[in-house]
């Protein structure tokens, strides 16, 4: 069993559950929370819909800078196991908001449609055509340089195929597919972006754009943007920034500094409820950070910085710590790092060319090769960017370079974001994150796909998948007269994957509408022009087999 925060968290939110992980909630019992300064704290367990632990909920917060002790009983198989931990609680930081000003960017070109006036992202250009279109469309979720913002699905041809604006003044981030209890679902990050991390929420939407879920932070956290992960079993595991008082005189800062800890949440998406919990400062060192300290007061000190969450087949943790340019394991029973790539304390030795500064995005391999974004910059510590790939020798502990992908055309230097996708037959879909490309390459490093966002518009990461979206809506058409006696019709279907044409019917009376023709579908907006005027219309849209998959309203012109 597992509880959390884990024994000597030293900053555990003031508003913290009591987390018990591998046991059923029935088998635990007086329980008992004693706060050094508040005393004891009464309140209620609550069990995880998974069936394997509870939290323990408390009536009343903890104060700041006291001692927690958890002591409970677990009884199970005519066994009785005294159990427990403790830790201390923060003495936490508000951040303040940041101004509502936007930094002026030049006009930044954005699409725009006579069907949805309400969309218009920014436009997409294509300088390396794929040469696999039918591998799928491309995840993306454009932010920055004043765009309108959301999660974005679009063709290898750079033609729309969904867009969902957020909240003007907040971001998206993210977008991907992940499984849902059986399902495939969309998922990505939604917020406001606050001293460079995320205060939102987390989206879960089924195959027809249908919120099925949101995932909140518990604790008192905020749902950071850097990581949302569906496990098998239905929980989601994410990640939140915590901003605390500390001293950093060991780092030559102040006694009354302010570091910004990164945090892990396992999440039971069902109730909500905190599964687990762990620190980074309670397992990393201040001093294994490469981050400036600041020296200007109330300016945070964000030593860690966690951007990627890995979970493993048994449960481990692979955790990416952006300003340590190192990756950790995680055990997965107490929260022990169990070993580190790269930084200053690496656990492998590392041949030089497989160094890596600033990195996002480490994922473990199923061959047992990671795969990582090497960033490089922020300050610079290379000349460009990278996605490269790595072979670990746990045995002897080394880790060699087998494989780097740098873009071809310009020497891209990312400042932040990024991300790599291993594709079948070894290619590699990589998103270049701050500078705004995205890339495909094939097993011999060939550039097989590449495409840009106009500056300074750029995608926290981008994927590549065969995505099949069914959205309930109808259709939308419009039409306006057009020159000498026609009839301009415009259709389109925001999310419908699976258009191949569009069937225009029309008729003067709306009783005895007609099939007048057949257009192959031109991208996220087909224009159809007929003879006519004063005409009633309808479209229906058609699959590739010329199945109707759904119609509009009638509309008149």
């Amino acid at each position: 069993m597992l509880i959390s925060p884990l024994a000597g968290t030293p900053d555990a939110s003031a508003q913290t559950q009591i987390s018990f992980l591998g046991v059923a909630a029935s088998e635990l019992r007086d329980i008992v929370v004693d706060g050094s300064r508040s005393g004891i704290h009464s309140g209620k367990l609550q069990a995880y819909s998974t069936g394997d632990g509870a939290s323990f909920i408390p009536a009343r917060g903890f104060q700041a800078g006291e001692r927690v002790t958890v002591h409970a009983v677990l009884s199970a198989a005519h066994k009785t196991v005294a159990v427990g931990t403790s830790f201390t609680i923060a003495d936490i930081y508000t951040l303040p908001k940041e101004s509502s000003g936007q930094t002026q960017n030049p006009p930044v070109p954005t699409q725009s449609f006579h069907t949805r006036h309400d969309l218009r992202p920014p436009q997409v250009i294509v300088g390396t055509p794929a040469s696999t279109p039918s591998l799928g469309d491309i995840l993306i979720s454009p932010d920055s340089g004043g765009v309108q913002a959301g999660p974005m699905i679009i063709e290898p041809s750079g033609a729309l195929v969904w867009f969902k604006p957020v909240r003007s003044g907040t971001e998206a981030m993210d977008l991907r597919e992940q499984q849902y209890l059986g399902q495939a679902v969309l998922t990505w990050w939604q917020g406001e972006i606050i001293g460079g991390h995320g205060q939102g929420e987390d989206v879960v939407e089924n195959t027809a754009y249908q919120r099925i879920a949101t995932v909140r932070a518990g604790n008192g956290l905020y749902a950071d943007l850097h990581e949302f992960q569906i496990t098998p079993q239905g929980t989601a595991i994410i990640t939140a920034y915590e901003p605390v008082y500390r001293n950093l005189t060991s780092v030559g800062g102040s006694s009354h500094g302010i570091v910004d800890d990164s945090v892990l949440q396992e999440i039971d998406i069902r109730t909500g409820l905190v599964m687990f919990e762990w620190h980074a400062l309670g397992h990393v060192a201040l001093n294994e950070s490469y981050a400036r300290v600041p020296h200007i007061p109330d300016h945070v000190y964000d030593f860690f910085h966690i951007n990627s969450i890995q979970q493993q087949n048994n449960g481990d943790l692979l955790i990416g710590g952006r300003n340590t340019w190192a990756v950790y394991l995680i055990d997965a029973h107490n929260g022990y790092v169990l070993w580190r790539l790269g930084g200053k304390r690496s656990t492998f030795t590392m041949t030089p060319t497989a160094r890596f500064a600033w990195q996002h995005d480490a994922e473990l391999l199923p061959d047992g090769t990671i795969s990582l974004f090497d960033n490089e910059d922020s300050p610079p510590e290379g000349s460009s960017s990278r996605a490269i790939h790595m072979a670990l020798d746990l045995q002897h502990k080394t880790a060699e370079l087998i494989g780097s992908y740098e873009h071809p055309g310009t020497r891209l230097l990312s400042p932040s974001q990024g991300n790599v996708q291993l594709l079948s037959d070894e290619e590699r879909f990589v998103g270049w994150g701050q500078a705004g490309y995205v890339s495909e390459f094939s097993s011999t490093g060939q550039l097989t796909f590449d495409m840009h966002l106009p500056p300074p518009v750029n995608s926290y990461r981008a994927y590549r998948v065969a995505w099949n979206g069914q959205p309930t809506n109808t259709p939308t058409l419009v039409a306006a007269p057009g020159k000498q006696d026609t009839v301009v019709a415009y259709c389109s279907w925001n999310g419908a994957a699976d258009v191949s044409a569009w069937r225009l019917l029309a008729a003067s009376d709306p009783s005895a509408l007609k099939v007048v023709s057949t257009t192959q579908r031109q991208g996220f907006e087909t224009e159809i022009l007929t003879a006519g005027s004063h005409l009633y219309l309808r479209v229906q849209a058609l699959g590739a087999s010329g199945q109707l998959l759904a119609s509009s309203q009638t509309v008149s012109s």
